[in-house]
């Protein structure tokens, strides 16, 4: 039971390092929090409550209002997000839609915790500013109805991840997703 334990923290800490996904499992096999996955995703070096990264970032990492890929959006602390959320750029879709890989957003299987890849994500903000914004959420099969506040994008140095993205993402679904609601049924 101790060699299992010390095997699936070694395993989970290795996915936290920068670098370390593509040499071990895929980094969309990777199930928990979504701070770990966007730090291995995105490279940057950010540890703590995900609300808490924005200000973390301050003087470390450039910070702005403007989504680009590998950047990590910084979900701010609300009644549904009590410690907010982190998800990397995957996707630019255009200037009110992008696309996101994150863990620990939607069920899989009843649970929390999977990475899903280049799921839609809209900004709803009224002065189109990426302050507030709904996210895909696979239980619905479309946006959530739900608004989240945003803190803004944290932009870093290395290169990210890889498999970010999906070899052939689906950006007219994305733009239905955020442009048509109620479609999903056709597609």
């Amino acid at each position: 039971m101790i060699l299992v334990r010390f095997s699936l923290a070694l395993a989970a800490s290795l996915l936290a390092l920068p670098g370390t996904a593509a040499a071990g499992p895929s980094l969309l096999d990777y199930v928990g929090q979504c701070v770990p996955f966007a730090r291995s995703a995105s490279g940057i070096q950010i540890y703590g409550d995900a609300w808490t990264w924005w200000d973390q970032a301050d003087g470390r990492y450039r910070r702005g209002h403007r989504p680009r890929v590998g950047a990590v959006i910084v979900f701010k602390q609300s009644g549904q997000l009590r410690l907010g959320h982190v998800a990397v750029v995957s996707r630019v879709v255009e200037r009110r839609v992008v696309m996101l890989t994150h863990a620990n957003w939607s069920r899989r299987d009843g649970r929390r915790g999977h990475a899903e890849r280049d799921v839609t994500l809209y900004d709803v903000s009224p002065a189109n500013d990426w302050s507030q914004v709904k996210v895909w959420y696979r239980d619905s099969n479309g946006l959530g109805s739900s608004i989240y506040p945003v803190a803004g994008f944290i932009y870093g140095d290395a290169p990210p991840s890889a498999e970010l993205s999906g070899e052939h993402p689906d950006d007219v679904g994305a733009l239905i997703d955020a442009y048509v609601p109620g479609a999903i049924a056709s597609r």
